[in-house]
């Protein structure tokens, strides 16, 4: 059947305004001057707990005025840091209320830091129910772990800086360093909490600037702040691990004593365990390909052969010395797992591991590890070409 013009007008008209019906457009929405936008939280131990809510909102992003211009002699911030104490999370949120005129949003949350004494103090998978309920809180959002108070963390001597924000940036820098950790997210951490399994969290501190310091053992059993690993401790279970991607390794010439620095472009490791009747063991090998980033011998050509092979060796000798540092450290100091040694077990010996998995931390620390390091330096650069 063919329309006609005066019918085909007709059915335009009546179809438009059916149209507009399913254009639901903004109906959920909500007015940007309304909210206050969380980007970051911290979580303090002091006389109760006390939660410190990172905002930003129109006032702060400049909706009259902008963010970091002075104004009767003061600096405005790009963010409004609000607190509150409670003996339980989400009744302190909700009492900022009291103090904040705007709707607390936290869809755009980037990252939640927990202060030293509150996380050596507090079950981690009843302190942060709250958080890993809450339906606006985004699975990506990542965990930290502050050396001391965690609120100081969501300051910075930069106006125009958001702190939260620039945490999220830095944890990017795990691509290029093996001095820090992949980001923790809290669909991760739910896992990791839930499995009992002993685990490492990014650590983070603030002495003026804020910088990331080594990482955090979080003890299965307990689920709380076992202590802390630094940097150099970060780049042995990074070997172990062979999740690094990039980094730089220092070594010693033997005869000049000069430094010859190894740039990682690619790393992986096998965790073997070997278990004999009662005895459980672990071989570990770790294989990289890189190149020579400097090299301070002056004696020697980056591209000779013999240069190459000494530079191979010293290398290997420094991953091995970083490995069994922390591995004393882990063994004998912290007497807890945090480097997948017990994940491999289950996974090859399963038996087995029903019988230790409730032992394992303690049973850790007395397991002969060995440590076999395989370094080929396939680039040079350009010098000696």
């Amino acid at each position: 059947m063919r329309l006609n013009h005066r019918n085909a007008r007709f059915f335009l008209g009546l179809l438009l305004p059916i149209s507009v019906l399913f254009l639901t457009g903004c109906w959920s929405s909500k007015e940007i001057e309304e909210l206050g936008l969380i980007a970051g939280t911290s979580l303090d131990l002091d006389t109760d707990i006390t939660v410190t809510n990172q905002f930003i909102t129109s006032e702060t992003t400049g909706s009259g005025s902008r963010a970091g211009n002075t104004q009767g002699g003061s600096t405005q911030k790009a963010y409004k840091n609000v607190s509150e104490t409670g003996k339980e999370v989400l009744p302190t949120v909700r009492n900022m209320l009291l103090k904040v005129d705007k709707r607390a949003f936290a869809e755009h949350s980037k990252v939640i830091v927990i202060g030293e004494e509150f996380a050596s103090n507090f079950n981690l998978q009843q302190a942060l129910d709250f958080f890993l309920r809450e339906v606006e809180l985004r699975p990506s959002s990542m965990l930290l772990i502050a050396k001391n108070r965690a609120s100081d963390i969501l300051e910075t001597n930069e106006p125009t800086k958001i702190p939260a924000f620039q945490l999220v940036e830095m944890i990017k820098g795990h691509k290029r360093t093996s001095k820090i950790l992949p980001p923790m997210t809290f669909a991760q951490l739910e896992g990791k909490l839930e499995s009992n399994a002993s685990f490492l969290v990014q650590a983070v501190v603030s002495d003026g600037d804020v910088k990331f310091s080594g990482a955090a053992v979080i003890e299965g059993k307990t689920k709380k702040l076992r202590g802390f690993l630094d940097e150099k401790e970060i780049e042995g279970i990074t070997w172990i691990t062979g999740k690094g991607q990039g980094g730089l390794v220092k070594s010693l010439d033997k005869e000049t004593h000069q430094s010859i620095i190894y740039e990682v472009l690619s790393m992986k490791s096998k965790i073997i365990p070997k278990v004999n009747g009662d005895n459980i063991s672990f071989n570990i090998t770790i294989e990289s390909e890189g190149r020579i980033g400097e090299q301070w011998v002056l004696s020697d050509k980056a591209s000779d052969d013999e240069f190459i092979r000494k530079a191979e060796k010293t290398t290997e000798k420094s991953v091995e010395h970083l490995v069994e540092g922390v591995l004393e450290k882990l063994q004998q100091e912290y007497k807890t797992d945090v480097a997948g040694f017990g994940n491999r077990l289950r996974i090859e010996y399963p038996k087995v591991w029903e019988k230790v998995k409730n032992d394992w931390d303690e049973l850790f620390s007395q397991v002969p590890i060995k440590c076999n390091v395989k370094i080929t330096i396939k680039d040079y650069g350009t010098s000696g070409e």
